[in-house]
This record gives C-alpha cells, structure tokens and sequence, in this order.
C-alpha cells in the first residue's frame, strides 16, 4: 500500500509539472467589458442546462430578481422540459442568443445548473454575442458558457449565483459591488461561527504561499475538464485558476487534476485558489484512501505557483461574485483574493 501510494504521489509531481501545449482554441480577441446594472434594468433569464418546470418557482425567482431592483426577463423556452434539460439543444441556444440579440437585455442570469450547457456550444452565434457585451451570471454547470464566451466572445462574465440561488447577504452584497458599483473588492472567507475551541469552517488551506495575478479563469472542475481538447477552453497561460466541485469522491478530483496537468492547463497557470468542494468524500469506507486536501497538496504543491484551499465559491448558501476573465491577485499565504479592475465599464 505504501509503495503505491508514493508511485501515486510521484505521478502526480510529474504530471503536474508536465508543460504539454493545450488543443489548439480560437484566438482570443481585444477583452471587452459589459456595461454595469443599474437599478430598473431588464435583465433575462435562461435555463442551459437543467429544467425549472414549477410556475411557482420562476415566480419566487422574479421576486428575487425584483428585490435586487432588477426587472426578469423569461426565455421563450423558460419552462421547456426535454429529458433532464430544459428543451433541446437548439431551443436552449436560442434562448441564449435571443437575449443578447435583445437591446433591452442588460444582463443575462443562469435560472439553475445541472448537466447541459456544453450541449449548446456548437449553436450560439458568437458574431452576435461578441458584438453585444452582456454580463452572463451564473456557476456550475455554466461554467461552459462562461469559458465558450471567454475563449469566443472576449468580455467579462460572473461566476457567482444563478438566479435560483438563496441570494444570502454575503452574496448579494458582492454581486451588488461588482455588476452594480464597479467595485475592486478583497475577497477574504468569513471566519466561522462554531461552538467549539478552534474553528473548522471558514478556514483556508495554503498549499504554496505567496502572490501571484492574472486573468482569473475556471469555475466547475468537472465542466472545466469536459471541455479540454475543445476550442471552447481559452487560453489559461498567467492565469489563476479558480475551481470548485460537488459530490464529488477524492479519486474522481485526483483524476481531473491529473487531466488538467496532462493536458497542459495546471503547468501554465500563475495561481490557483480552490473554493467549496461540497460532499466531496467517497460513499462507504475509505480507509488508507487520500483527503481531498491530501489530494489537492499533490497536485498543486508541485507546481511551484502560489496556491490555496477554501475560498467562499461553489456550491454553498453564501458565495463571492468573481468576474471571469478580469485581473485579480491573489495571496496564497493570507487566503485572499483582490480584483484588480472594474468588471463593468
């Protein structure tokens, strides 16, 4: 058990610091950024992936949306229901293109995740999305379109809560400063608030300290990885990776991280932050089986970058709004995370 499990480590050093080139993706254009929100905005609602088929539920969702002073905007095929998706492929695509074809859209809000986003690539007319910049608000499974829009389209998206989200005050305060005021904000995890000697909660990881800045680029690790070899991935040379997961077993991100080495993408990162990974753990026992931390040291120790475990991103009731494409610094030692620039023009 030992041996193998040094053969695994040392595997992992490796292909961590493999520098293999990426699949080639289209070239990036000039980046651009959206124009910000202002209260009374129109702003649309879609559904990429999963379905939201309950009248009751979009109609909880416009209140959320009208509390933030913000007007919904339904897509066509909102309450479509296809399979597990919200409709076809096309309709779903449609819907996207429809709201940034219309000149009263000021954004565009993700209603919920699940699986299907990458199924509409290939059916979004990027000519169109390019020449009209909105800001595309959204994670998990929309983390497809926020690295199609990156690679295609060149202006900022918000990896931050989907429409359907609790909107807790955390979340909805950040989002507020950086689609609404323009903000620059540090982002620090909040301290926990356990009855106990020594906080658990709250607590960041540092697995190389140190700071580092660029672009900053990822989302979903699983979404992330589907899309490699694809020419819908841009390029993540500088840039800090930011990643989250749920449900998730150890093996299953150990795999993905190998996948992402392999590939190319780690080696050519200046940072990484790894938020939430929510019920990442394997069903039964596991014994003599690696933490998710043990996991997240061996792939990203390696890579001589500054690095960090824990920020307030993912699938959890509060989350940062964090601008896909903008420049951030990050400190690993500190477990911070600043914007460096307007997200909103």
């Amino acid at each position: 058990m030992q041996s193998r499990r040094t053969a695994i480590q040392s595997l992992a050093a490796v292909a961590a610091g493999l520098a293999i080139p990426p699949a080639r993706a289209a070239a990036q254009p000039v980046w651009r950024k959206p124009g910000r929100l202002r209260p009374g905005d129109t702003v649309g609602l879609i559904e990429p992936a999963g379905f939201t088929d309950d009248e009751f539920d979009l109609a909880v969702i416009k209140e959320a949306i009208a509390a933030m002073g913000l007007v919904a905007k339904p897509a066509p095929h909102l309450l479509a229901r296809y399979g597990y998706l919200a409709g076809k492929d096309r309709e779903r695509a449609a819907d996207v293109n429809a709201m940034f074809a219309d000149d009263k859209v000021r954004a565009v809000f993700a209603v919920r995740g699940g699986w299907g986003s990458a199924r509409i690539l290939p059916y979004l007319n990027y000519d169109l999305i390019r020449a009209t910049p909105k800001l595309l608000v959204g994670f998990s499974d929309i983390t497809a379109l926020h690295m199609a829009l990156a690679a295609r389209a060149g202006f900022t998206t918000i990896h931050g809560p989907n429409a359907a989200s609790a909107w807790g005050e955390l979340s909805r305060n950040s989002f507020r400063s950086i689609a609404f005021g323009g903000e620059t904000p540090l982002y620090s995890s909040p301290a926990g608030t356990e009855d106990r000697l020594v906080q658990r909660s709250g607590r960041t990881r540092t697995f190389r300290p140190g700071k580092a800045s660029g672009r900053l680029l990822g989302g979903n690790l699983t979404v992330l990885t589907s899309l490699m070899g694809t020419p819908y991935l841009p390029d993540f040379t500088g840039a800090i990776l930011f990643i989250e997961d749920i449900d998730e077993a150890e093996y299953r991100i150990d795999r993905m991280l190998t996948q992402l080495a392999l590939g190319g993408l780690l080696g050519r990162v200046a940072g990484v932050v790894f938020g939430q990974c929510t019920d990442c753990r394997a069903r039964g026992p596991s014994i003599g089986g690696f933490t998710l931390s043990q996991v997240l040291q061996q792939h990203l120790e390696s890579l001589g970058v500054p690095a960090f475990q824990g920020a307030l991103f993912g699938h959890v009731p509060n989350q940062f709004s964090l601008p896909v494409g903008i420049r951030a610094e990050i400190d690993a030692g500190a477990g911070t995370i600043r914007i460096l620039e307007p997200a909103v023009a």
